[in-house]
């Protein structure tokens, strides 16, 4: 029974990135062309904007591999072991990554 729950976990944690590669793919650049459109005397706005927003996706990014991991570790009865509590703290730093760099991003 855990390892159906835990299988249908990682199984959303894949179907959670899958839209936001998406979104990083097709909305993103529509994003920087409406920040151009909104601030046309400052044409740097929209390559700040995408750089802002990939690199939002890279902490993303790895939050979801380090909850995949902590799936896994909890499979092998690890659950609280040193491991997991990196894979969190890892998870946590992420968390305020993101933040910082859309805090950052605020005009």
């Amino acid at each position: 029974m855990k390892r159906a729950t835990t299988l249908f976990l990682k199984m959303a944690v894949i179907l959670i990135g899958i839209p936001i590669l998406a979104l990083c793919i097709f909305l993103v650049p529509k994003i920087g062309d409406f920040a151009v459109k909104l601030y046309p005397e400052m044409a740097y706005m929209k390559s700040l904007v995408l750089i802002d927003m990939y690199a939002a996706a890279i902490p993303f990014y790895f939050a979801l591999y380090q909850a995949f991991k902590l799936l896994s570790y909890i499979d092998k009865n690890q659950a609280f072991s040193e491991l997991s509590v990196k894979a969190l703290k890892n998870i946590k730093y992420c968390a305020i990554t993101i933040s910082t760099l859309y805090l950052l991003g605020m005009p």
